[in-house]
């Protein structure tokens, strides 16, 4: 059907009108269009092509044999917006170049290439708008898929449509958090009006409209196979009608002669429609250009560019019956003649998969240029693709020790791709074969302990680890300690017991002096509470590790994880912030979560909320595009927490509630400390303090009970006890706090300690603590906790009668929380200064109490001097998108424009 023949799709029509008219205004969206073969995905987008009169259009098609190729989707869809590439920030502009073979391999972060289309959408568009349409999206590359969704998810001012047409049933097309319209059959009476055109005695006319169920593919393609078959080859009922279809073009394309069918066999399998290699491959065969002419004119096969050096089938499903209902033999023969027409060192990987679909066993020669596409297909972050040619290189090895060594690439690569599951398969696969080698036993250990992690499975995670250890702790005990580092890791959510356990295998390594994880081991072993000396501090141990020699950036984000549960902030904050510009630089924004955790978890411990805020907000949002539930659940929880201090109720248990969610039998939810942490707090905030007693106490049970949150959430504890008269249930969690911030020497802690101890003291002596701890609080600088402690000081004071010396602390106390947002606490100290005799101020609003945190974060960027297009490149969004939220920040900031911006450095934190 073309644009102007539509039936019964009003709705849809509506949609895309909805969707382009908010593109001409600036406006970005998404929609994924799903339905079974010839539903009619393929005639909407048609119609949005036509509907989108002078806007720009991409346009691309997902080819099931192109599903091995990293980037080859991405590539022809972006063919046309090309011209626009130099206008790319450089790191982008290479990534993408290296993508499409245009550049050298750098290596560089997956997720780079897919803010590099991000930045070309909105620089192809212009003023006008761009259309951006692919279908068959099941069949995209992994790599054009991911690219191409995470773009999608980051649309919002460029003036960009992107919609996606997916098959049910085959392949998949995962596409959480976009729009989806699911198209149903048409209407009885939509379909009537479509089959009028042919002429149907009743009875048959009756049957076709039964059987097609408002199909439309069906309802043009039946009636012409009837009338071929003169009408008696109709059995209602017997197959599906998707192979009914594909028998439908089937018997057209057998009544073309045996050339023309070898040349059409030829281009359904070859992924490009590049007219001069079917041709060549063809000739193989015996088949040339002329034969070619029978099935243009059957409409078949279309010229796809307007120079015609491409062909393309009418209908995928015209492509599926050329190639499945050909023999084998003949299958066979089309993909050598295929490999031997692509021999020029361009074509390689073509030609590998060529290679591999023709032959019938064990093939050396295919399986080591597999191997090579798979090692080309990783430098350009390709892991999928890399995956497969690794999987199928292994299939066709002949010898066992090759098969094994390609299955556990595979293994590594499919982890790289994040398939999970497909790893964790690999990875046993090739473990069964291993016996004797225990290096390489010990990878894939490696490799099938971090899926089972990712998926939460952190027993079985932890188990593979130590096994992995032990098989190299003599041999190469350097590699030893990474797993050991990762398992300590992993026996973080299982318990104290298990961290002891594993500290003491780390420490018990072999390890050369010189080994840059030598300095590694000591330091994580004062995660041990059992210990009592105090840890170095973490800047010296960095040091340490870094005369040695260069340490992976996981081991960097475990020391990261470790100096917070250490009670060393600044430096972790220190080397989390560092870590966090060095994947803005390269792009790596998947990776980038992880280390935005500890950036959050620095902000909130220093009670520089809005930061934590600005930062958990940014970091959700990757990791919901790049599909890391685990660091959904993380921040969800840290949102819920900050939610919680400012007394929203309904977004602190419902952050709280996606933070619980993903527990399985034996392991907490990664969010559920600070989930908990957030619900006690909200409690005690609204004055709750039973329930926020309970909330606390639960995080004093294992396997949370060592946890960074069950520490730092004690005062919380203790402070809930008193309020409810309970203060022996805060006897013991108080006692482990005093041990753990004798042991961490840090002057905040001692002040938490002295708060605490003032707040279990009944007599005078409770004035001492309050003011050692305030003393104490000075030198750290931390300004929420001096408002805390200051509050509680005043509330004795005022009990003391000593209410005009009561009103300094608590006045102090209130412009932090209302500096804050802290409503609830700021209302009790408002309360407190009351009955004193005094009127506390009202809040006043600070000019960047109004902004969203995305606003926040993109005015500080720019009140620092940096261009729109060096934020975007950081933050991983569009320029426009940048343009878009300064705009709306500037009146709510009261300003005009950017070097104004300057004037504001204090207000927004800079």
């Amino acid at each position: 059907m073309g644009a102007g023949e539509l039936h019964g799709r009003k709705a849809e029509e509506d949609t895309i009108a909805e969707l382009l008219a908010g593109a001409r205004t600036g406006t970005s969206s998404s929609l994924v269009l799903r339905g079974e073969p010839g539903i009619g995905k393929t005639a909407l987008l048609d119609h949005a092509a036509a509907a989108a009169g002078d806007m720009r259009l991409v346009r691309g098609t997902g080819v099931e044999f192109e599903a091995e190729l990293p980037f080859s989707g991405l590539q022809l869809l972006l063919r046309p917006a090309l011209g626009s590439l130099a206008a790319l920030p450089g790191p982008q502009r290479e990534a993408l170049e290296a993508a499409f073979g245009l550049g050298p391999t750098a290596g560089s972060e997956p997720m780079l290439v897919g803010l590099a289309v991000l930045s070309l959408l909105a620089e192809h568009a212009t003023e006008t708008g761009l259309l951006c349409l692919v279908d068959d999206a099941q069949w995209l590359d992994r790599a054009s898929r991911d690219a191409l969704l995470f773009a999608a998810r980051r649309l919002h001012a460029e003036g960009v449509v992107m919609i996606f047409a997916a098959r049910d049933g085959e392949g998949s097309f995962p596409a959480p958090g976009l729009p989806e319209s699911r198209l149903a059959g048409l209407a009885p009476e939509a379909a009537a009006t479509l089959l009028d055109r042919h002429s149907l005695a009743p009875a048959v006319r009756y049957r076709l409209l039964a059987e097609a169920g408002g199909n439309p593919l069906a309802l043009l393609e039946l009636p012409v196979a009837l009338a071929a078959e003169g009408g008696s080859a109709f059995s209602p009922g017997a197959l599906p009608l998707t192979s009914r279809l594909q028998l439908a073009f089937h018997g057209q394309v057998s009544r073309m002669s045996e050339a023309c069918q070898s040349l059409l066999l030829v281009a359904a399998a070859d992924e490009t429609g590049e007219l001069t290699v079917i041709l060549r491959a063809a000739a193989a065969l015996g088949a040339a250009v002329e034969d070619l002419s029978p099935a243009e004119r059957a409409g078949l096969v279309l010229r796809g560019d307007v120079d015609g050096t491409t062909i393309r089938f009418r209908h995928p499903l015209i492509r599926a019956a050329v190639y499945q209902r050909a023999p084998l033999g003949q299958r066979l023969a089309a993909h050598r003649a295929l490999a031997a027409a692509l021999g020029s060192p361009e074509h390689a990987d073509r030609r590998a998969w060529h290679l591999a679909a023709a032959a019938t066993g064990a093939d050396e020669e295919a399986a080591a240029a597999l191997e090579r596409t798979a090692a080309r297909a990783r430098e350009r972050s390709g892991h999928e693709a890399a995956a497969a040619a690794y999987e199928r290189a292994a299939r066709l090895s002949v010898e066992p020790g090759a098969r094994a060594h390609r299955e556990a690439l595979a293994a590594e690569a499919a982890l790289e791709a994040g398939d999970l599951e497909r790893a964790r398969a690999l990875g046993g696969r090739a473990a069964q074969r291993l016996n004797g080698t225990p290096a390489v036993n010990a990878r894939i250990a490696h490799v099938r302990a971090l899926a089972d992690f990712w998926q939460g499975s952190y027993s079985a995670a932890h188990r593979l680890l130590l096994e992995g250890a032990g098989l190299i702790r003599d041999t190469d005990p350097g590699q030893a300690a990474v797993l050991l580092i990762q398992a300590v890791h992993t026996s973080w959510y299982l318990g104290k017991q298990q961290l002891a356990a594993t500290l003491e295998r780390l420490i018990a390594l072999p390890l050369d002096d010189a080994d840059p994880l030598a300095p590694v081991g000591p330091y994580l072993a004062h995660l041990d509470r059992n210990r009592s000396d105090k840890p170095p501090p973490l800047g010296d141990t960095l040091a340490a590790v870094r005369r040695r020699g260069r340490t992976p950036d996981q081991v960097l984000m475990i020391l990261c994880g470790a100096a917070l549960a250490l009670g060393q902030d600044a430096d972790a904050y220190e080397l989390a912030t560092s870590l966090a510009a060095g994947h803005r630089a390269r792009g790596g924004a998947g990776r980038l979560p992880t280390v935005l955790f500890f950036v959050a978890e620095g902000e909130v411990f220093t009670g520089r909320h809005l930061d934590a805020l600005a930062t958990a907000t940014e970091a959700l949002g990757l990791a919901r595009d790049t599909g890391q539930q685990q660091w959904v659940s993380q921040f969800s929880s840290v949102l819920a927490y900050l939610a919680a201090a400012k007394g929203e109720k309904a977004a602190c248990r419902r952050n709280a509630e996606e933070g619980l969610a993903g527990a399985t039998a034996g392991t907490i939810a990664p969010g559920a400390p600070w989930a908990h942490w957030s619900l006690g707090l909200l409690d005690l905030g609204l004055g709750r303090a039973e329930a926020a007693l309970a909330r606390f106490e639960r995080l004093t049970r294992e396997p949370m009970r060592h946890h960074i949150c069950a520490t730092r959430s004690t005062p919380d504890l203790v402070e809930s006890a008193v309020r409810v008269g309970a203060q022996e249930r805060a006897a013991e969690p108080l006692a482990r706090f005093e041990r753990w911030a004798a042991s961490v020497g840090q002057p905040w802690a001692d002040a938490l300690v002295m708060r605490c101890r003032g707040l279990l003291t009944t007599d005078d002596q409770a004035e001492a603590f309050y003011t050692a701890a305030l003393e104490l609080h000075d030198q750290d600088g931390r300004a929420l906790e001096y408002a805390r402690t200051a509050l509680l000081y005043g509330e004795w004071l005022r009990r003391a009668r000593r209410k005009a010396e009561a009103r300094g602390p608590l006045n102090e106390a209130l412009e932090v929380f209302d500096r804050l947002g802290m409503r609830p606490w700021a209302e009790r100290t408002r309360g407190e200064l009351t009955a004193t005799g005094a009127q506390g101020p009202r809040p006043a609003e600070g000019v960047a109490a109004g902004l969203t945190p995305q606003e926040l974060q993109i005015a500080r960027l720019a009140a620092q001097g940096l261009s729109n297009r060096d934020i975007a490149a950081q933050l991983f969004l569009s320029h426009r998108t940048v343009g878009y939220h300064l705009y709306k920040a500037y009146p709510k900031l009261g300003v005009a424009s950017r070097s104004e911006l300057k004037d504001f450095a204090d207000q927004l934190g800079l």
